[in-house]
């Protein structure tokens, strides 16, 4: 083949004339919603309702939709959609994959769309460019053949938007965080210019009872909205690892749900606003309540600012109750709890520390450095480790319980810092050189209140380095910040806040 002709060849895969375009029939039609064309015209326009919200402020970048059959998550959806401008010149559609493993994102690149209200045009030109764009994108029909995810959201647009509009549709289950995040990207940097929506077609929970269902989709709904795709990642993660009876996922949807996120953040979205958060068996009497599947209908929104994520009194008086109970449990032989926590915020990935306390002195301080568990399961191992890890310290007694103050520091992200840059008082110092590390709480500086001195502590007391070792270009600094509360009895008068330089 000469160059010439492989240059010919390549665009003609590219721009979709490799082969004829032809229709994708519609695959779930009479069985996620009705074949008759005028019933699901009439069942569609009834979904497209707000439910009594209120028009948002900014404009919509994309829309977060279900993709179950109509009778079970059609409100969600259609009050997402009813939110959307009036007409686009493409909507992408970001799906779960069901049926077909991709290493990234597959397109149905020339295809058309087919729903009993119609065809719906590809968007070529968008499909070539992605195409060029990265490899993780690729043109693979076989993987829309049986697909519902992309399907079930047609017949909104198709009543909702007043213009035709050009589909870029999409199916999405790569577990990679680096391709989703390059799909993301890519998608974001083709849009840019273009009246186009994205549509992120997804489901959450799979299938536990309706209270774990409801813990684990209102951690995933914070996680959106605090727009973070890592934090989604790991959420889903952390709390799919716990093995909660019959939760087999807890985002069918998540590749799509981080590429898009992503996206949306590159366009513009600076907010996530959540619609309705609800299940299968909420939405409709025949699906019971054992054994839900969990929906989120939202916005992503150019208007507002992430959700903060900060802990309200009552979750600290709850992490505080877990910690003693999981002290108690252990002395009486209870086994410690291994489900999802009821407050859905507990169940988000956190780093933090605990720290025990008797008359004033401390008496054992452990915890994570960065989020490797959830928070309530961080709490407890803090909790534990302090009573009985602590190398410093002898195992805890059961008679000592009742005189041990619990405090429990919650860290924000590890942030890179230099020595010049650490703000006495108000920052945590972790500092790494080799196979040795050492940290500080910001609770320390109450007794080293000195910057040189403290660093010259955390080297050599928890580092085992020189003291000067935070100086050395060598050592990797990083600084933090805590959320620290205590048990609300007070403790003895001579007791500070951080009981040791210690910690």
């Amino acid at each position: 083949m000469t160059k010439l002709t492989e240059s010919l060849f390549l665009t003609a895969l590219l721009l979709g004339a490799a082969r004829p375009a032809g229709a994708r029939e519609a695959a779930v039609a009479g069985k996620f919603y009705p074949a008759d064309p005028a019933g699901l015209a009439r069942l569609v326009d009834g979904y497209l309702a707000p439910g009594g919200q209120k028009k948002p402020e900014g404009g919509v970048v994309a829309v977060l939709a279900p993709h179950a059959g109509y009778e079970f998550s059609g409100r969600l959806a259609g009050m997402a959609y009813w939110f959307a401008a009036d007409s686009y010149e493409t909507v992408v559609i970001l799906a779960t994959g069901h049926t077909e493993a991709v290493k990234g994102a597959a397109l149905l690149a020339s295809d058309f769309y087919e729903t009993p209200l119609g065809r719906v045009q590809p968007d070529r030109q968008l499909a070539a460019a992605l195409l060029k764009a990265s490899p993780l994108f690729e043109d693979r029909p076989s993987a829309h053949l049986r697909e519902h995810a992309v399907e079930v959201q047609l017949p909104f647009l198709q009543r909702k938007l007043k213009k035709p509009f050009k589909l870029l549709a999409a199916t999405l289950n790569t577990d990679d965080p680096a391709a989703r995040r390059e799909i993301g990207t890519a998608l974001a940097a083709a849009l840019k210019g273009k009246k186009a929506l994205i549509v992120i077609s997804a489901d959450f929970s799979h299938y536990p009872g309706e209270a774990d269902a409801a813990a684990s989709d209102g951690a995933l709904r914070l996680a959106l909205e605090a727009m973070d795709p890592d934090l989604f990642r790991t959420a889903a993660a952390f709390m799919a690892e716990k093995g909660v009876p019959g939760l087999e996922t807890c985002a069918c949807g998540g590749a799509a749900v981080e590429a898009g996120l992503t996206a949306a953040r590159l366009l513009g979205a600076k907010s996530f606003r959540t619609l309705a958060v609800s299940d299968s068996g909420a939405e409709s009497p025949r699906a019971g309540t054992d054994s839900v599947v969990g929906y989120i209908s939202g916005l992503f929104l150019k208007a507002g600012r992430p959700l903060a994520l900060a802990l309200a009194a009552g979750q600290k008086d709850r992490l505080l109750k877990e910690a003693r109970s999981a002290l108690e449990r252990s002395f009486s032989g209870e086994r410690q709890p291994a489900g999802l926590a009821a407050d859905p915020r507990l169940n988000l990935p956190g780093a933090a520390f605990v720290t025990l306390t008797k008359g004033g002195a401390l008496r054992g301080c452990v915890g994570t450095v960065v989020p490797a568990l959830t928070l309530a399961d961080a709490v407890r191992y803090g909790a534990l480790g302090a009573a009985f890890r602590d190398a410093r310290f002898p195992p805890l007694g059961k008679e000592e319980l009742p005189e041990v103050e619990i405090e429990i520091s919650v860290l924000s992200p590890l942030r890179p810092a230099q020595p010049g840059g650490i703000k006495p008082r108000a920052q945590g110092v972790l500092l790494e050189r080799g196979d040795k590390s050492g940290i500080f709480l910001p609770q320390v500086w109450e007794q080293i209140p000195g910057k040189d001195e403290f660093m010259g502590e955390l080297c050599a007391q928890k580092a085992g380095l020189p003291r000067d070792c935070w100086k050395d270009p060598d050592t990797k600094i990083y600084s933090f910040t805590v959320d620290s509360f205590t048990e609300r009895h007070s403790p003895p008068a001579s007791a500070p806040s951080a009981a040791a330089a210690d910690k």
